[in-house]
């Protein structure tokens, strides 16, 4: 059965969990990022902030809102709702609070939803279908332009940066077009360039319309360049990068200027860094390893001059993106502060249930969730009827078997992960004090 397109942006994120301590999670900071709400922490509830995030980076307008049930208002009711409906559930007594995620599956008595902040994870669990509230699909002409506010900022400053058509014959990039060169316009079309189709296609560059400009620029630079999970500044930064030196170039640009192993692949302790550095610096060293590449280049005698403009120009763009230094918002001051895990509980008026830091972090969570998702699955595959309600309880037997182990991992975990961040953090301040 084929799932919508914001199911697969929801379970890229299956298992990233809360960072303990001072540290955050940059995969769900980026969530809140995305949205609008800068300088959150993964301390804030975030399960609407993790279904908001997936449906815009399918291209599908959210409520952009961190209040659970003001999905209740979004899109339309879903009378018989399938895999990927959001539903919106309610939390305790208080009508304010709330939960959302999305549909998995469900019987006549529990529904399992694929949500963020779900004991402090992205997890697939069960809840009691008594405290469904609605599910909702979007409507059918709610799609939004693929991206979001973000991704409109750096594509418009990307756009400016490279002007309209050009064919210099010193560039070594060919035929341009709003930045899209001859070679990837043709890629993206399936056409291999040749003699014969040369003219015409140059002349098809001419005219590329707009729609298809900003579908290559998300789908060859943006998203590959991991520009979602990124702060605005430096996505804007590390974007034009991605767009004029090419996406593996810029992610070792990114990786130097945040101080950690250079491979070439975006990846978790990547990301970290992002989230905890000092934005300003962080631009700074981008833009001056940027300049450094530029004068390396044998055609910098040519475009030298305009290839250090334009990073002057990215600079000045990214740098007022960076928000006022503040400390995170308490629980009173930010409504949408409303404690550590915004799940309901099992039933309505039942006392949440605070775990340890060491429990949202155990093997044995995810080994639980995998259980609980797959068995059902391969249980239709082999003609086997298996339920939500047997596999958690087949899961919950393993769980008694591996849970003895969890808080030593989750221990071991978390002092690997401290002792990194703090040594990134004196390794720059070393850095900054020479």
């Amino acid at each position: 059965m084929q799932q919508p397109s914001w199911m697969a942006e929801a379970w890229r994120e299956l298992g990233q969990s809360e960072v303990p301590g001072s540290a955050h999670n940059p995969r769900i900071v980026a969530m809140f990022d995305e949205l609008g709400y800068p300088d959150q922490s993964d301390e804030t509830a975030w399960c609407a902030a993790f279904v908001g995030a997936c449906l815009e980076r399918a291209g599908i307008s959210s409520t952009r809102s961190l209040r659970a049930r003001t999905y209740l208002e979004w899109g339309v009711p879903a009378d018989d709702p399938a895999v990927g409906a959001v539903v919106v559930l309610e939390r305790g007594s208080d009508p304010a609070l709330g939960h959302v995620g999305f549909l998995v599956g469900m019987t006549d008595t529990s529904v399992m939803l694929l949500g963020g902040n779900q004991s402090n994870a992205a997890t697939v669990a069960t809840f009691d279908r008594e405290l469904v509230l609605g599910f909702r699909v979007p409507e059918p002409q709610q799609a939004a332009q693929p991206g979001n506010q973000k991704f409109d900022l750096a594509l418009d400053h990307v756009l400016a940066m490279e002007g309209g058509w050009t064919d210099d014959p010193h560039d070594p990039g060919g035929p341009t077009n709003k930045g899209i060169t001859l070679a990837v316009y043709a890629r993206e079309r399936g056409i291999e360039i040749t003699s014969a189709n040369l003219a015409e296609l140059k002349s098809d560059l001419r005219s590329i319309p707009d729609s298809l400009v900003r579908s290559i620029y998300e789908t060859r630079y943006w998203q590959p360049a991991r520009c979602p999970a990124l702060r605005p500044s430096l996505a804007l930064m590390h974007f034009d990068a991605s767009v004029n030196h090419g996406v593996g170039a810029a992610a070792r640009f990114l990786q130097e200027a945040l101080g950690v192993e250079i491979d070439g692949e975006i990846g978790p302790i990547t990301l970290r860094a992002a989230g905890i550095v000092e934005p300003r610096q962080t631009l700074a060293r981008y833009a001056a390893i940027r300049r450094q590449r530029y004068r390396a280049l044998p055609h910098f005698w040519r475009f030298g001059r305009g290839w250090l403009r334009r990073v002057e120009a990215t600079l000045a763009a990214a740098t007022p993106l960076i928000p006022p230094a503040s400390t995170s918002p308490s629980t009173e001051e930010n409504p949408y502060m409303t404690g550590p895990n915004d799940a309901p509980t099992t039933k309505p008026d039942a006392t949440i249930d605070t775990k340890g830091w060491w429990q949202s972090m155990t093997i044995w969570g995810t080994l639980l969730t995998a259980i609980t998702t797959v068995l059902p699955l391969v249980g239709v595959t082999l003609g086997i009827s298996i339920t939500p309600e047997l596999a958690e309880e087949i899961g919950q037997n393993v769980v008694v078997v591996v849970q003895a182990l969890g808080g030593l991992i989750g221990t071991l975990m978390a002092l690997f992960g401290r002792a990194r961040a703090t040594a990134l953090l004196q390794a720059r301040s070393s850095r900054a004090s020479n």
